[in-house]
């Protein structure tokens, strides 16, 4: 029998000034933070909906603290010290895994739903985002090579990635655009997260 895809959510502890800080000009500490929480309780929802294990990497506060926000049944594990592809790689696992992040508000349980599928026929998939990102990566065992000096935060990431699978001969899948709520001008397409934030 196959392992099951694990589903890796990087999330931040909702902390006014630690959560979401690109926003906070628009919106101030706490409104950002508050969206942050929002954004992070929906993917947590539509990641447990898929039936597939959920695993949360945090930061920001300790793990009783992540509790008592999160609930009892989600696996937590705390992120390691370093930047966004030391906590990556120490994620990574040998069988099939899928990074999320927070801020895909369009994200739903048919896009996991799809991505788990694609690991059973293609060594990767990718969800790619609007920015030139991705929103989701996943690999049906770690390839630390696609998150090595990687230019994070930039419009080139979903192209690098894509170069470095062919140049290394492996088989992608992807899946269907959508857009990262990270920048102040990202806000106006969703008007009803603000109302829950």
């Amino acid at each position: 029998m196959k392992t099951p895809a694990i589903l890796l959510l990087f999330a931040k502890y909702p902390l006014p000034g630690y959560a979401k800080t690109r926003l906070i000009p628009v919106l101030g500490e706490a409104g950002a933070a508050a969206l942050h929480r929002t954004l992070a309780e929906r993917t947590i929802a539509t990641l447990k909906e898929s039936g597939a294990p959920v695993e949360v990497r945090y930061a920001g506060a300790d793990e009783a603290t992540m509790r008592a926000w999160l609930g009892p049944e989600i696996a937590l594990v705390a992120q390691v010290e370093g930047d966004l592809t030391a906590r990556l790689i120490d994620a990574a696992r040998p069988g099939p895994h899928i990074f999320f992040g927070a801020d895909t508000p369009d994200l739903a349980v048919a896009h996991v739903h799809a991505a788990i599928a694609a690991l059973a026929s293609h060594d990767v998939v990718i969800g790619p985002a609007e920015d030139g990102g991705y929103y989701l990566i996943g690999m049906a065992t770690a390839r630390p090579e696609l998150l090595t000096n990687m230019p994070w935060s930039t419009d080139q990431v979903f192209r690098e990635t894509m170069q470095r699978c062919a140049d290394l001969g492996l088989s992608v899948a992807l899946l269907e655009a959508l857009a990262d709520c990270d920048r102040p001008e990202d806000l106006a397409r969703w008007p009803n997260l603000m109302a829950k934030a």
